[in-house]
């Protein structure tokens, strides 16, 4: 069974529905944020879910922070929350148990902070085309799946559910959050994808690039926010069977892109996946989060 909507009845109001998540409003400054088993491709949600997705994409969260002691916005951690949410709660633990985090309200930066260390999807495509990658140039001759000389900032804009992000050159989100903002988020970003791609490659995996988000707090420091460098948010590749110049084997979202791709179905809306899709896309996520924390994931 997956859960792809959440439903209090009004014991916390509903902030917002995202991609994936359901956020809902504890109290002045903080958040219950709820990863469903929504799952998202090409920018369009798939009509049925991932079962168990939230809680392993929740749980590899909570490891990364851990793991990369950069501030955040963690409040409580998935085994915590029920015991800090009020009674009127409580009756609907099946619905937020494991997949649940209490977080900090703050002022979120519109981008979507891309750090690439491989060139691959839509950066590649872009390269055959004009040699660039988000307007900038990027070496000559460069192979499909080859890493960068070293990784690079390469931003989007934040769409709105239903819409689809823009990729946008390091200018361009200059002009929307400021230089010295888009400077530190570079900075940051760059800096948490090269220690995170360090741990994941001594476990077999490389992460070939991947999605942060920032909010700021009180004093305009950066804090890390939303989920952070899972499957749904990164690109996954095997270590044992990369291979520069080709597609390569994936823990990630590309199982079920590449299956809409096949039968038609790439941007197509209301589109349910297969048994056996859902399946092996869970076993991926599965498997990721076991290569990455050395853990075994518990049903």
């Amino acid at each position: 069974m997956s859960i792809t909507t959440t439903d209090l009845k009004g014991a916390l109001p509903l902030v917002a529905r995202g991609k994936v998540r359901d956020l809902y409003q504890v109290d002045d400054n903080t958040l219950l944020f709820v990863a469903t088993d929504r799952i998202s491709a090409y920018d369009i949600i798939m009509t049925n879910g991932i079962p168990n997705k939230g809680k392993i994409l929740t749980q590899l969260s909570e490891f990364w922070f851990d793991f990369l002691k950069f501030p955040n916005h963690l409040v409580a951690k998935s085994d915590e929350v029920m015991s800090k949410l009020p009674e009127s709660v409580q009756p609907f633990r099946d619905q937020l148990e494991g997949r649940s985090l209490l977080v900090r309200k703050l002022k979120l930066v519109p981008l979507e902070v891309i750090v690439r260390g491989y060139i691959t999807g839509s950066a590649w495509n872009e390269y055959q085309k004009s040699g660039t990658v988000h307007g900038e140039k990027v070496p000559e001759g460069m192979l499909k799946s080859q890493p960068f000389p070293h990784p690079i900032f390469t931003p989007s804009t934040k769409a709105e559910q239903g819409e689809h992000d823009e990729n946008i050159t390091k200018a361009q989100a200059a002009e929307i959050v400021g230089q010295s903002l888009c400077d530190r988020l570079e900075a940051a970003a760059v800096y948490l994808y090269t220690k995170a791609a360090e741990r994941a490659k001594e476990n077999g995996i490389i992460i070939a690039d991947t999605k942060f988000e920032f909010g700021l707090d009180e004093n305009d420091d950066l804090v890390l926010v939303d989920e952070v460098l899972t499957p749904d948010s990164s690109r996954f590749w095997s270590g044992a069977t990369y291979e520069i110049g080709k597609d390569q084997d994936s823990y990630d979202k590309q199982y079920l892109r590449d299956w809409l791709t096949a039968q038609g179905l790439k941007n197509k809306e209301d589109v349910a996946m297969t048994e056996e899709v859902a399946q092996k896309t869970k076993e991926k996520y599965v498997e990721a989060y076991e290569a990455i924390t050395g853990s075994k994931w518990q049903e």
